[in-house]
């Protein structure tokens, strides 16, 4: 008897932990506020807040990509700044902490659609 409740007292506490976790909208390229390519993640412990980042490039304000996810609780509500190849650029992450409160608008398409729309974007920054 004592062994049956030791299991039964180990798979509830599995369950618990596992209906614990965060579940967050995932999206790894965003463009113009439209995910590309989304999905839903699990959050792990070290990992345990959702998350909206923006990356906003200096010479351009055509030019921003978004992704979302779950974000280490250290790097949360922080901006950063940097160069890539000259080219100035801002990060900004924004968490929270309820299932899906990263959510957006997300729209599917093909690779060579995004690829394309990407190539464009900095094209015409170049132009202009």
């Amino acid at each position: 008897m004592k062994k049956l409740l030791l299991v039964c007292a180990v798979f509830m506490t599995m369950f618990v932990t596992v209906g614990e976790s965060l579940m967050c909208k995932s999206c790894r390229v965003g463009i113009a506020g439209r995910c590309l390519f989304s999905s839903t993640e699990t959050c792990s412990d070290s990992q345990p807040n959702c998350y909206v980042g923006n990356l906003a490039f200096n010479i351009s304000r055509l030019m921003n990509l978004q992704i979302q996810g779950c974000l280490a609780s250290s790097s949360c509500n922080q901006t950063e700044r940097g160069t890539l190849l000259t080219a100035g650029y801002t990060v900004t992450r924004t968490c929270c902490s309820t299932d899906r409160c990263n959510g957006a608008t997300s729209i599917q398409l093909p690779l060579t659609a995004a690829l394309g729309t990407a190539l464009m974007a900095v094209w015409s920054n170049w132009i202009l």
